[in-house]
């Protein structure tokens, strides 16, 4: 049994599809114990996310502007979400100790030891009352890590009483996977999730994603093209390993040429086949994978996945997790951690020498 006090922690973070700011609580110790509660998700202000968008096309911009106002924004509709989840779930302010304020990432560029994630921990500690920890990949990075993805430690915490082997699959923008067998946590980006069929879909049909996988289901994929894809080296580079949501577009443009649906096929199939060669990084087959993100709703992905796989493929409602909000609650459960002085992020799960304390407080008051 744990020996610390529980601690009722609200994370907040949005994710690199920008498709919402996602806020939930959780009790934890920071270690074992885990009590996850309610989540919401609530949207940018329109012109926001499409600044946002426009910015993140244009990295060297993304690096290096100020873009003093545009943080404040940010900062300021993280603190919207975060009052009116309070409000709607019916927390007192007065008893939430902490807040994980992961911030928006603008720029993510491990190998010159650099990420940029939009937020001001102080402004959200002064306009909210609560202490908040921010900079949550900062230290990782600085120290040679690649900084994501950095919810596998909760995922071991939430998975201490499943069958292991197991992986866990999230399919955002790009995806990622916690490989989790005793003390074992490995984990790596495995390639494009839907950020490039999103854009595809998007440029294509004006529509933000293909709903179900309906349109990729259609379709045929194009195995030549798929084939040119994963002679990537990155799917042989050693894990762990990160990605940026834009790493693959410019290498991704031979989809061009083809038809709506087998775009749309190629595209998907990409994603399924960069999810099966994440099997040469870990140790054993996984018994069962658990898929969160939003891909887990597209039945196309779902199908394609299990086909391939060979064992269950099941979304992580199936054990009783919230997909929706696994990330949210991790930086609240994060933030525990921090303030706790425990490590956020293993070599094993972002590269890192040692086992890496992180996050900045800020004091309410």
């Amino acid at each position: 049994m744990s020996q610390r006090p529980l601690v009722k922690a609200v994370g907040v973070i949005s994710g690199t599809s920008m498709d919402g700011i996602d806020v939930s609580v959780v009790d934890t110790d920071g270690d074992t114990v885990v009590k996850p509660g309610p989540g919401r998700t609530f949207s940018y202000p329109d012109d926001l996310r499409k600044t946002l968008q426009a910015l993140i096309a244009q990295p060297e911009r993304a690096q290096s502007e100020p873009l003093e106002d545009l943080e404040r924004a940010v900062t300021d509709a993280h603190i919207a979400a975060i009052r009116r989840f309070m409000t709607e779930t019916g927390i007192p302010a007065g008893a939430v100790s902490l807040i994980g304020f992961h911030g928006q990432t603008v720029y993510h560029r491990p190998e010159v030891r650099f990420t940029r994630q939009l937020g001001l921990g102080d402004r959200v500690a002064a306009a909210l009352g609560i202490d908040t920890v921010y900079r949550f990949r900062h230290a990782d990075v600085a120290s040679g890590g690649e900084g994501a993805p950095f919810v596998p430690l909760y995922h071991r915490a939430l998975a201490s009483d499943l069958a292991q082997p197991l992986m866990i699959l999230n399919l955002g923008g790009v995806g990622n996977v916690t490989y989790i067998d005793g003390d074992t946590v490995i984990a790596f980006d495995t390639g494009p999730a839907s950020a490039l069929l999103d854009d595809f879909i998007l440029r294509r049909r004006s529509l933000s994603f293909d709903e179900n996988g309906q349109l990729a289901a259609s379709g045929k994929a194009d195995a030549r093209l798929v084939m040119e894809f994963m002679l990537n080296p990155f799917f042989d580079r050693p894990a762990p390993k990160s990605l940026d949501r834009q790493d693959f577009h410019a290498r991704a443009k031979g989809v061009e040429t083809l038809s709506d649906a087998d775009g749309a096929a190629t595209l998907a199939e990409f994603t399924i086949q960069s999810v099966i060669a994440s099997l040469r990084h870990v140790p054993r087959a996984p018994q069962r994978w658990l898929v969160t993100g939003g891909g887990r709703r597209n039945a196309h992905f779902m199908r394609r996945l299990h086909a391939e796989l060979g064992v269950p493929v099941d979304p992580v409602e199936a054990v009783g997790w919230d997909g929706d909000f696994l990330e949210a609650q991790a930086f609240g459960y994060l933030a525990v951690r921090s303030t706790l002085g425990l490590p956020l992020s293993l070599p094993t799960t972002t590269g890192v020498p040692h086992p890496m304390p992180g996050g900045e407080l800020n004091r309410a008051a």
